[in-house]
């Protein structure tokens, strides 16, 4: 198990939780929302999932089934993390914001298909 932290751009909000395979789970997803929000996401578990700085400073997104939770710095605007609707135990941490996370440098990064999804069936 990985401890890793993430911030916002501006630094208002950070987080920190357990990553079960460190950043080599990271994923992007093409469902409608993700697609338009273009950030990989690393997979975290949401029980361990902390705010350290900047409760007061998250804004949440949900529709559809308001299942899956999405987390953004009212300052920034950037999202940080959500959690999961395929699996609520899970949370996605935004992986440009974990330090040493760079989408970039971090080679072929796998499609999920959110377009397709169990939950919207």
């Amino acid at each position: 198990m990985t401890v890793l932290k993430a911030t916002c751009h501006c630094g208002a909000v950070e987080i920190e939780a357990d990553f079960p395979e460190g950043l080599a789970s990271a994923t992007r997803c093409d469902c409608s929302f993700c697609l338009r929000r273009g950030a990989a996401a690393v997979t975290a578990l949401a029980a361990s999932l902390k705010i350290l700085k900047g409760q007061d400073n998250l804004t949440l997104y949900s529709w559809g089934t308001h299942t899956a939770k999405h987390y953004f710095c009212k300052t920034c605007g950037i999202y940080t993390h959500h959690r999961r609707r395929a699996d609520p135990r899970e949370c996605g941490v935004n992986l440009g914001c974990i330090d040493g996370g760079n989408p970039r440098t971090h080679g072929d990064i796998p499609w999920t298909d959110g377009v397709n999804h169990p939950s919207d069936r």
